[in-house]
């Protein structure tokens, strides 16, 4: 079985990750989207709630599985049996971590293979904390996020 796990604070979802769990799963058996408790990055959701936003923007697709965790990636990988990790990227920005943080993790796991995906044109530019930022000033998030997470998001704000 070809199983991959998609690493993320998801804090929260937005179309972007879901653009990349559909296209990604029609490369995997199984994706495993592992939402991060991640408390330095100060999470405006909590981690159920956060995990609950991702099934619900998941569900229409039979071959993801949502899970939580707190420790190192490349102990979530043994755990379950994966040894590919997948991270979108965006911009030069983006890439610039995510291969840093692709080579540090091989460098603890020799046969943990990092594979990056870049999102749909449409997507590019959302990120969560561009989500976030417009939550205080009752920002339009509507073309941002699932919409069946739309009320999640707005009635935590």
């Amino acid at each position: 079985m070809r199983r991959a796990i998609y690493p993320g604070t998801f804090d929260p979802i937005t179309n972007g990750h879901v653009d990349i769990i559909q296209r990604a799963s029609t490369m995997f058996d199984e994706i495993i989207v592992a939402v991060a408790q991640n408390q330095s990055k100060k999470p405006m959701f909590s981690l159920d709630k956060r995990i609950s936003m991702v099934k619900k923007s998941t569900k229409c697709f039979s071959n993801i599985k949502v899970i939580g965790f707190n420790s190192l990636l490349v102990n979530l990988s043994d755990e379950l049996d994966a040894n590919i990790v997948i991270r979108g990227i965006r911009a030069v920005s983006d890439f610039e971590y995510e291969f840093q943080m692709g080579y540090a993790n091989a460098s603890l796991k020799k046969e943990l293979e990092t594979i990056f995906l870049m999102p749909s044109l449409e997507y590019a530019f959302i990120s969560s904390s561009i989500v976030r930022s417009l939550l205080p000033f009752n920002g339009k998030i509507e073309h941002l996020v699932p919409h069946c997470i739309l009320s999640d998001i707005l009635k935590d704000r």
